[in-house]
């Protein structure tokens, strides 16, 4: 080959040489400026994420307790149980797992199956909040067969717990799967209940296993901040425990209530029932509500009505529900009278039964008229007329400030979720369209309405001498170690009307309980002043209505206010006075004891107070016969000894004075019992006569005070057994101008 051609093909040699190189090393350089500048950030979290792993820790959630640090809600630690389905080999495991997975987590084993067959992962969750017996069978399990290490895991988790089940659920709330609030005091204070999340990162070899401690790094979780709210848990069951009993008795739809500190706003309880386990929320309380549920054969059906049933349970009606109060917001029209000088507590007036406003007839709730009467006889007969008057001289402009002032208008602000919102022309009158009738139908509470936590907060005022407070549920909030990091400062939101008029109005609300509609309420020795309404549903039908109270105690002194609902009482009395009063006056009587109120009582009340009986055993049988005897007192003496041995009632229970006491003189002697009769619809006299013939004594309690009440329940049922002497609760009430 010539030099010249040899020269040519070296040359182009080089060349496709150099151009290789070049084309090389620039591919090179390009894929590293790609890794490490360009796509840097992505590379390197794919490279930590085959070689690290991340493992976040649940913060335990803060825990919630009653004014006195009892816990009402508290988190636990769990555990998450977690698969790794690409380890499993064979079918036999695959189902091996399964059912050992659902069988000790209670799940579904065809679900479970299913999880375990997602070969193409390398986590699935099977399930959360996982118990430590629970958790402590998967491990057991695990390490019982070869190679389940790397399949089953196991990750720290939290767990909420409320100890007492349905205790105020409908405030409380309750959490989900994630540990977040969905309702009540859980929704409203998640950001503040929710801590921070800590952080587990391990190293892991090629085989994807986590290497030993030496290459991980651990940020501890930090607890959420602690609430200490003004809800006593005392107070709450006292709540609780009547309004379960209206529900029932009444064979009412629901029943709320709520008690309130005057001075501050504060809440002391507040209840819905019926409610629901906050443990186990999605489960419908309502048997019979679940029984129905399940007859239904529709699944969409059934879905779109289960889901129904629970948002029904969970609603907090004090605060979601809105109603026509009634005439108990008579309480408010009077504070506005009186407050611009219109009316006099003692000014007559004529009730004839009726008054036209324009082209309307009202009526008052006793079609006959009450006749002449002063306006404090007015309030206590809850004349309708009369109030009309009185809206009717403060003119609209004034009746509407009033309004507004008692806070109808707007929410209250309290810290809890989903408050009912006042809307103008829909649930009340603008001052636009506020004209002569429906003023007038206003006066006494019809025509619009307002939620429950809006009626106590407008009479609460009155009780604090004008003055408006915002209610709250939460008093302050804590850290992990119990210091006080917030504490709430009761606002007060104007002064309504004055002290003087305040004072007024006390006067004339006790007399209302004393002698007028809401005798039922009437407590001995703590002077109970308030208003009953009976509000009539007229959307929902005929006949269908809503039975309240609303007021305080002592009316001289007020140290709470307190508001009970009964929605559709229908067993026979449908009032405020003789539905809602006599709850009242159950509450208002144990939360009086409960705070140490000392009772003051007139000398009518001392001279009907019960007796405390004696100490008699060990005494001689006519020791003891003298001494029971001179206080009024029934002897029965069992047995042929001269000494007491045992009594019942046993030394220092309190009876009527012609109560029944039973002394044995054998120790040993077999108790006598007798056969509970039935007491309801019995006079007090007629109660207390039938007890004592059966062997047996009363306890009264309610309004005894006129010779018309009747005992409308007893704490023993009729038919049963009890012994000789026991003292049974019998509540007594009046019906008779109980209307509103």
């Amino acid at each position: 080959m010539p030099k010249a051609k040899r020269n040519q093909l070296k040359n182009r040699a080089i060349i496709a040489l150099l151009f290789t190189c070049i084309l090389g090393f620039g591919a090179g350089a390009y894929g590293l400026v790609n890794v490490g500048l360009i796509n840097g950030e992505k590379y390197k979290l794919k490279a930590e994420s085959q070689q690290l792993s991340d493992t976040t820790v649940t913060a335990l959630r803060g825990t919630i307790y009653d004014a006195n640090m009892n816990v009402l809600a508290q988190s636990a630690d769990a555990w998450k149980i977690w698969i790794n389905p690409s380890k499993i080999s064979s079918d036999e495991d695959r189902q091996t797992i399964a059912q050992e997975l659902s069988t000790v987590l209670e799940l579904d084993y065809d679900t479970v199956l299913e999880k375990c067959s997602r070969s193409d992962y390398a986590y699935v969750l099977i399930k959360s909040q996982v118990d430590y017996d629970s958790k402590t069978q998967i491990i057991e399990f695990r390490q019982s067969h070869k190679g389940y290490n790397q399949i089953i895991g196991t990750e720290e988790d939290v767990k909420r717990y409320y100890p007492y089940g349905k205790f105020a659920s409908s405030v409380l709330g309750f959490t989900g799967s994630d540990d977040v609030g969905l309702s009540g005091l859980e929704y409203f204070y998640n950001d503040t209940l929710t801590g921070t999340q800590g952080r587990l990162v391990t190293a892991k070899n090629a085989k994807q296993i986590k290497m030993s401690s030496d290459y991980s790094a651990y940020y501890e979780a930090e607890t959420g901040l602690n609430l200490q709210l003004t809800i006593d848990q005392v107070i709450q069951y006292y709540l609780d425990t009547a309004l379960e009993e209206a529900v029932t008795l009444n064979n009412a739809n629901y029943g709320y209530g709520i008690i309130m500190d005057v001075e501050t706003g504060a809440i002391l309880a507040m209840s819905t029932k019926p409610d629901f386990d906050a443990n186990d929320p999605y489960k419908v309380a309502d048997e019979v509500k679940a029984t129905e549920l399940e007859a239904i054969e529709d699944p969409d059906e059934k879905s779109k009505a289960t889901s129904e049933a629970r948002y029904s349970q969970w609603r907090n009606r004090s605060i979601c529900d809105s109603y026509e109060p009634g005439s108990v917001y008579k309480c408010i029209t009077a504070a506005a009278g009186l407050e611009e000088g219109v009316v006099t507590p003692d000014e007559m007036f004529n009730c004839t039964g009726s008054y036209e406003v324009l082209d309307r007839t009202f009526h008052c709730s006793h079609r006959a008229g009450h006749g002449v009467e002063d306006f404090t006889t007015s309030m206590m007969n809850s004349c309708n007329p009369i109030f009309i008057e009185v809206a009717q001289r403060l003119g609209a402009d004034t009746f509407y400030k009033y309004f507004e002032a008692f806070g109808f208008a707007e929410k209250t602000g309290i810290d809890l979720p989903a408050e009912s919102t006042p809307v103008a022309d829909v649930t009340y009158h603008s001052r636009k369209r506020l004209n002569a009738v429906a003023m007038a139908s206003s006066s006494f509470g019809q025509t619009f309405q307002a939620s429950p936590i809006q009626i106590i907060t407008a009479i609460n005022a009155i009780a604090n001498d004008g003055k408006l407070m915002q209610p709250y549920v939460v008093g302050s909030m804590l850290d992990s170690e119990g210091n006080k990091v917030f504490e709430t400062k009761p606002i007060q939101k104007r002064q309504v009307i004055s002290k003087e008029t305040a004072d007024i109005l006390k006067v004339m609300m006790e007399k209302v309980v004393s002698g007028g509609t809401a005798k039922n309420a009437y407590v001995p020795g703590y002077r109970v002043a308030g208003k009953t309404g009976t509000s009539q549903k007229l959307t929902i039908g005929e006949n269908i209505y809503i039975a309240s109270f609303c007021g305080f105690a002592p009316a001289d002194n007020p140290r709470i206010s307190a508001l009970i609902v009964v929605d559709e009482p229908k067993n026979g009395s449908i009032t405020g006075g003789s539905v809602a009063g006599p709850v009242a006056a159950e509450v208002i009587t144990n939360v009086m004891k409960y705070l140490n109120v000392e009772p003051q009582y007139t000398d009518d009340e001392l001279a009907k107070l019960d007796v405390k009986t004696a100490k008699a055993v060990g005494k001689t049988v006519a020791e003891a016969k003298k001494e029971l005897e001179s206080t009024g007192f029934t002897v029965k003496v069992i047995g042929n000894g001269d000494t007491v041995a045992k009594q019942v009632p046993a030394a220092g229970q309190t009876l009527p004075k012609n109560g029944l006491v039973v002394l044995y003189t054998d120790k040993d002697a077999e108790p006598q019992t007798v056969i509970v009769p039935d007491l309801t619809g019995l006079t007090v006299a007629e109660a207390n006569n039938t007890a004592i013939a059966c062997g047996l004594n009363i306890r009264r309690v309610g309004y005894t005070s006129a010779a018309n009440v009747t005992a409308y329940k007893q704490n023993v049922d009729s038919g049963s057994d009890a012994q000789m002497g026991t003292v049974i609760t019998v509540s007594f009430r009046t019906e008779i101008n109980e209307e509103d």
